[in-house]
């Protein structure tokens, strides 16, 4: 499960570990950490009025994100008397085994980190639902919000797990400058979980 804009395989991913998923299970963090990524490197006053928070909490989460190597200084920026920050990696990886991990903090770390994860994409989704308006006819017609039922074992769920992502993989190739006209950063959220319903 990986998160962010790089390959998984890239080493610019940060694999989380029982250690540093504790120290970004946190929602102000994630949130800070996101906001790093998408908008590049801020202070915490800028991050504060960012995401509607006092600096004294963002400057206290940033200390402890960059403590588990999550951000670092901006080499280019912090000439000012603000430090600034970055993210230190471009995506995060949650191994699934942390899931199942015999202590039960981390098993609450990895709760925490999901939650806020599935939050996030339910605000992303929200908002391009309610700004459907801003974007172009080619735009709308090429968004997608479906859902299917299957019935299938552990293993077959796995494959088919394993080929979206190969799949969307696939055209990380393939994208383009961020200068070419008519493009735009896409979004792509994948769920694929068990459930008590029938089909």
């Amino acid at each position: 499960m990986t998160d962010g804009t790089a390959d998984p395989e890239d080493r610019k991913v940060h694999t989380l570990t029982p250690r540093s998923l504790r120290g970004l299970a946190h929602p102000l963090r994630m949130r800070l950490l996101i906001s790093l990524r998408r908008e590049g490197p801020a202070t915490a006053s800028q991050l504060a009025s960012r995401l509607g928070e006092s600096s004294g909490a963002t400057s206290y989460h940033l200390r402890q994100l960059a403590a588990h190597g999550f951000v670092e200084d901006a080499p280019d920026r912090g000439k000012g008397r603000e430090r600034w920050w970055q993210s230190a990696h471009q995506g995060t990886r949650l191994d699934e085994s942390l899931m199942n991990d015999p202590d039960p903090a981390v098993r609450g770390a990895v709760a925490v980190y999901l939650h806020e994860v599935a939050t996030l994409h339910a605000t992303e989704v929200s908002t391009w639902i309610g700004t459907q308006h801003d974007w172009s006819t080619e735009w709308t017609d090429s968004s997608d919000l479906s859902d299917y039922t299957l019935r299938l074992t552990p293993e077959l769920t796995t494959e088919l797990a394993g080929k979206l992502s190969e799949l969307i993989e696939s055209y990380r190739p393939l994208a383009v400058d961020e200068n070419t006209p008519g493009s735009a950063p896409v979004r792509v959220h994948t769920h694929v979980f068990p459930t008590h319903y029938t089909e």
